[in-house]
């Protein structure tokens, strides 16, 4: 038994984890196979959302940029035959996905040498632990990074979430999954800290004779498994606190009717100057990241604007219009296709968040910021740019919100290979332990300069979507 952990609220799974026998009056702390096996065993238990995807592992040691397969099962069809027939035989098929090992994630620290006599056990509530708790954050807010990928089957309202309708944004979310014939065992719903504190004002939710658990739920904060869920509360799902972004607000829908669920171009009035191809907006009533796509000035001010998707929901006349203002990429020549570290922005007035999801241009394809330097102004997203960025680009970034997803381990993949070791000749010394579709290697070398041991912990990965039918975003 293990147990993994999202800031306060612990889990508990059923695994191997490797024994590392760690004592006071240990002097001979620089052993890598100790610390990959520990910073292994410590990052699972601090992962929430990688534990419960697919895992996709090989022992064949893979670099940087690789691509490899993983497969999505194919679906069987049930025959009718009469008494004579012999049986019809199906093939098993699986459709190949494949995914680029494009995450190399990585801590280092340096003990100097004042610190040598201290064990190996000290060494990991020193450096160690710390330093995994930081993998292990980034790891999940890759993973629930995918959620734009799952917006199509958006359910709820953005910042709307309450105690009135928490059950039916629970439901309709179901709903969304059963008509996509998702699998109905193994669902997951990870909420936002907002989310969560909505849910457990519900006696559905805690109260000892509706939930039927002695009043653990109450006691512990547990929402346990609800409406077909398995829920658990982490605090990398993201959300998007209202008043953190840029926006611009005064434009209003102008039909007298309003527009129905699905219409996609809308007349609007009040509001002063022209809008932005590619900016997202949220209209009062319908509730969801909308992308403007085009627009219409008369007089310099925006009277018409087509979006994307298109309404969920049902606007009245006069419904207000909040659109999330762009940044700008700062960076000369700009950014490749690929590019997978931090991209500086300007001209924003509130720096974006972790969890906001962002485009670039005119595009839609979204990725998810997973870290944010305010002060060297840059963000770091969950994956590489599919397509190459230019300077001063727009960076759109998504509406307020918490976007919880719900996932069936089969939605999304983390594809793990371990890394090569060092060389012999180089100087450091490495070791690579596997471990329940995880790798970590650990090398360490002395530097001279620094005086004092330098210690890389890092892993190779890819994440994938492999069925879209397969999650949902819950809206609140």
């Amino acid at each position: 038994m293990f147990t993994i952990a999202c800031g306060e609220r612990m889990l508990s799974f059923l695994a191997a984890t490797p024994y590392v026998a760690a004592y006071d009056n240990d002097v001979t702390p620089f052993i890598p196979e100790l610390w990959a096996q520990e910073s292994l065993a410590i990052l699972r238990e601090n992962m929430v959302a990688a534990q419960l995807v697919h895992t996709d592992f090989s022992d064949v040691v893979a670099n940087y940029g690789e691509t490899v397969h993983t497969r999505r099962p194919g679906e069987f069809v049930s025959k009718r035959k009469t008494p004579s027939d012999d049986v019809d035989i199906q093939d098993a098929t699986a459709t190949d996905v494949p995914v680029v090992l494009n995450q190399h994630m990585h801590v280092s620290f340096l003990i100097r040498d004042s610190e040598q006599t201290k064990s190996f056990k000290d060494l990991v509530e020193i450096y160690l632990s710390p330093a995994m708790l930081a993998q292990a954050r980034q790891v999940d807010r890759t993973v629930l990074g995918q959620y734009p990928q799952f917006l199509g089957n958006a359910y709820g309202q953005l910042t709307k979430v309450s105690s009135s309708n928490a059950i039916d944004f629970i439901l309709g979310t179901r709903e969304k999954m059963n008509r996509n014939k998702a699998y109905m065992d193994g669902r997951n719903l990870l909420l936002t800290p907002s989310t969560e504190a909505t849910f457990l004002s519900l006696a559905q939710f805690t109260q000892a004779y509706a939930v039927g658990d002695q009043g653990q739920a109450l006691i512990k904060g547990a929402l346990g498994t609800k409406y077909g869920f398995d829920m658990y509360m982490c605090q990398n799902t993201a959300e998007v606190t209202s008043n953190m972004s840029d926006v611009t607000t005064g434009f209003l829908i102008n039909n007298s009717g309003g527009y129905i669920a699905g219409d996609t171009v809308l007349t609007i009035d009040t509001g002063t100057g022209a809008l932005v191809t590619g900016n997202w907006l949220v209209i009062d009533g319908d509730d969801s990241p909308q992308q403007i796509t085009a627009h219409t000035e008369t007089l310099g001010n925006t009277t018409q604007i087509t979006i994307s998707p298109g309404l969920r929901k049902a606007v009245a006349n006069n419904a207000a219009i909040t659109v999330y203002t762009h940044g700008q990429v700062n960076q000369s020549g700009g950014y490749a296709t690929g590019w997978a570290k931090e991209i500086t922005y300007d001209t924003f007035t509130l720096d974006p968040i972790v969890g906001q999801f962002v485009t670039f241009g005119t595009s839609s394809t979204k990725y998810t910021i997973t870290q944010v330097d305010t002060g060297d102004k840059t963000i770091l997203l969950d994956r590489p740019l599919v397509a190459a960025v230019a300077d001063d680009a727009h960076i759109n970034v998504g509406p307020a919100g918490s976007y919880n997803l719900a996932f069936h381990r089969n939605a999304i993949a983390i594809v793990s290979r371990p890394l090569a070791q060092p060389r012999a000749g180089s100087g450091a010394v490495s070791a690579v332990v596997n471990d329940d579709n995880l790798s970590m290697r650990a090398t360490i070398s002395y530097q001279g300069i620094k005086q004092g041991h330098l210690v890389t912990l890092d892993m190779l990965f890819g994440v994938a979507i492999l069925d879209t039918n397969l999650g949902a975003v819950l809206l609140g």
